[in-house]
């Protein structure tokens, strides 16, 4: 099955609220939620008091994706103020996998992300662990780029290693994807979507989202 995962970055920030409401009844079952520290990568957005104000006004499941650093310091903050799932990085801590562990003991789920640079093979060890791998396809830090066609060949490989391994996981692709790339994305073995403006600008974010789906099946 195919979820969709709407980056709040591209949302109305003067109505995070109703935008979340908006594309929940739209048909996304996830809200991905981009925490950057200006440190890991070069950019600042939100922290824990807006995840814990928009936990009142959605039923979605919360896929907080951290490009911070040393991110077990925020991980009881994270999911005292909402998350679902906390999404770390590969590269963002010495040990990501004490981490993970630590996501898993307060009942949360857990993801690792990788950037395109870092290849796949070094989540294979572990990914047993994981209830979803994102793969990065553009650099993290800003929207509006360019999908990295060389990433889908990762996530086609975790796909490969995951089914061959008897293994239950989520795929998650970030950045860049549009409806003339998607068909690839999903393609590559990936299942759960990042989009942004392209659901929370679209006229009809029903439809995108209807679109999108029907695409997979």
């Amino acid at each position: 099955m195919l979820i969709i995962s709407p980056s709040v970055l591209a949302a109305d920030f003067s109505r995070l609220g109703e935008e979340l409401q908006k594309v929940e009844a739209a048909g996304a079952q996830y809200i991905h939620l981009d925490v950057m520290d200006g440190v890991f990568v070069p950019n600042i957005s939100f922290g824990i008091p807006v995840i814990e104000g928009l936990r009142k006004h959605s039923g979605a499941v919360f896929d907080v994706h951290l490009m911070i650093t040393e991110p077990l310091r925020y991980i009881d903050a994270f999911a005292k103020a909402g998350a679902d799932l906390i999404t770390i990085h590969y590269e963002s801590c010495d040990d990501p996998w004490k981490v993970v562990r630590y996501i898993k003991e307060k009942g949360l789920k857990a993801a690792v992300a990788i950037k395109p640079a870092t290849p796949a093979d070094v989540l294979y060890e572990h990914l047993g662990e994981l209830d979803m791998a994102l793969v990065m396809t553009v650099e993290p830090g800003f929207g509006g780029q360019k999908l990295i066609s060389e990433a889908l060949h990762k996530a086609r490989a975790l796909r490969e290693y995951a089914d061959k391994n008897g293994l239950c996981l989520d795929i998650q692709a970030d950045g860049g994807i549009t409806a003339d790339n998607l068909a690839d994305v999903i393609g590559a073995g990936v299942n759960v979507i990042v989009a942004g403006s392209s659901i929370f600008r679209a006229e009809d974010p029903s439809a995108v989202i209807a679109q999108m789906k029907a695409m997979a099946d």
